[in-house]
């Protein structure tokens, strides 16, 4: 019989409050490395991302993906038996994640103040579309329109054509790892001064110099894409510099762009770097746009990028991707194929690390076998810990966690989770 290894976060409590994607991103990113996350979900109903996406049944793949080695239990929340009861989870818990319209939590009696009164050690985590403060907080929105108001949607796409978003929620899943970051480092904090706390009570350290531990992580889903644009404001402030769209281009690198190939695929290049420019433009039958004195920096390349991805397309669409991504590692140029679903499942360096794993999955009216899940980031060691168990039926702990936690009758079950 074979033990479990250690997880990092093992011991650490979780409440987590979530709906959609950003809160349940953080709640499934503490999971995965050990945490106990307790999922409140409304009564019936749920959260709503088991409909999202949803092909068969009544729970999605994508529910099942993000709220991974969670447990779920139905309570109402606005009912006093079920704000009480959550009052009770807070006193032997170590955070409480939630992703509501600021505000909400303090209507239902349940805002930091009150869950300090219950826990004073307990970190509060909030996920809101533009924070808890300032003339905007109470405004609600989804990922959409906060990567639009922080700068980020602005710049994908094709400069002739209006703003794209990219084919995933990334506004809610960087807001939930900021929230994540924000909880463990909070976590971390808490650790050094009970232990500066136990060293102080020995006479070997002084606590007047410790700061107190953040107790409540403000994340904005604006601010969160807002911290991605590298130097957008420092450009506009030191040059007047508008970033524009510029495709599958970053704006002042050159060569770097998607190029077509013979057999109908695409490769992604990326061969900016002055010597390594040198060597692409050998690989791909143009020494002399590599030697040209006019084409080596990346000021100067972008300035002729349409030329040279002429010349680098015109090469591409002569061959397989195959054939052009084997010439140009032989060049040592950084290139690689653009993936799809299938192409993942398969390819050899996402299985040895474990980043497919595979299980059985209800769709709530049939068994799916041996479907593929991705994997645990970071890896710990040499592969992606395994995934403990898919985002879970809802209120299938509500039995283990109101009635045997926390002592509740059946009939205040019952009455919390709205059953006839």
């Amino acid at each position: 019989m074979t033990t479990a290894p250690q997880l990092p976060l093992d011991g650490v409590r979780v409440i987590e409050l979530g709906n959609y994607i950003a809160a349940p991103t953080t709640g499934r990113l503490l999971a995965d490395f050990g945490a106990e996350v307790i999922k409140i979900e409304r009564p019936h109903t749920g959260d709503e991302l088991r409909n999202w996406r949803l092909k068969k049944g009544s729970v999605s793949m994508l529910y099942r993906t993000i709220n991974r080695n969670k447990k779920s239990v139905e309570l109402d929340l606005r009912s006093e038996l079920g704000r009480q009861a959550i009052l009770d989870l807070v006193r032997d818990s170590d955070v409480l994640v939630e992703n509501f319209r600021p505000g909400t939590l303090e209507k239902w009696g349940l805002g930091p103040d009150v869950l300090s009164e219950a826990n004073p050690d307990i970190i509060v985590t909030r996920i809101s579309a533009f924070g808890q403060t300032g003339p905007l907080a109470e405004r609600p929105g989804f990922a959409a329109v906060a990567e639009a108001f922080s700068g980020f949607r602005h710049l994908v796409g094709d400069p002739d054509r209006a703003p794209v978003r990219v084919g995933v929620s990334i506004g809610d899943s960087i807001a939930g790892l900021y929230a994540a970051f924000g909880t463990v480092m909070s976590l971390f904090q808490k650790l050094v001064l009970q232990g500066t706390k136990r060293a102080t009570e020995s006479g070997s350290a002084d606590s007047a110099t410790q700061t107190p531990p953040s107790r409540v992580i403000d994340v904005a889903l604006h601010e969160a894409m807002f911290s991605m644009l590298e130097s957008l404001i420092p450009d506009y402030g030191a040059y007047g510099d508008e970033r524009v769209r510029t495709g599958g281009r970053m704006e002042g690198i050159a060569p770097s762009n998607a190029y077509r190939c013979g057999d109908g695929g695409s490769i992604v290049v990326a061969g900016n770097g002055n010597g390594i420019f040198k060597r692409y433009m050998e690989a791909i039958g143009r020494p002399d746009l590599g030697e040209d004195s006019a084409l080596q920096t990346n000021a100067a390349r972008w300035d002729r990028r349409d030329e040279l991805d002429s010349a680098i397309e015109e090469w591409s669409l002569q061959r397989s991707g195959a054939e052009a991504l084997e010439a140009l590692e032989a060049a040592g140029v950084p290139a690689g194929p653009i993936y799809t679903a299938a192409d993942i499942v398969d390819e050899p360096q996402f299985i040895a690390r474990d980043m497919i794993q595979y299980r059985d999955v209800s769709t709530g009216s049939e068994t799916l076998e041996n479907v593929g899940f991705p994997g645990i980031v970071p890896v710990l060691g040499e592969r992606s810990l395994p995934i403990r168990e898919l985002g879970p039926d809802l209120g299938a702990d509500t039995e283990e966690i109101l009635g045997q936690r926390l002592g509740l009758s059946p009939d205040d079950i019952r009455t919390v989770t709205q059953r006839d």
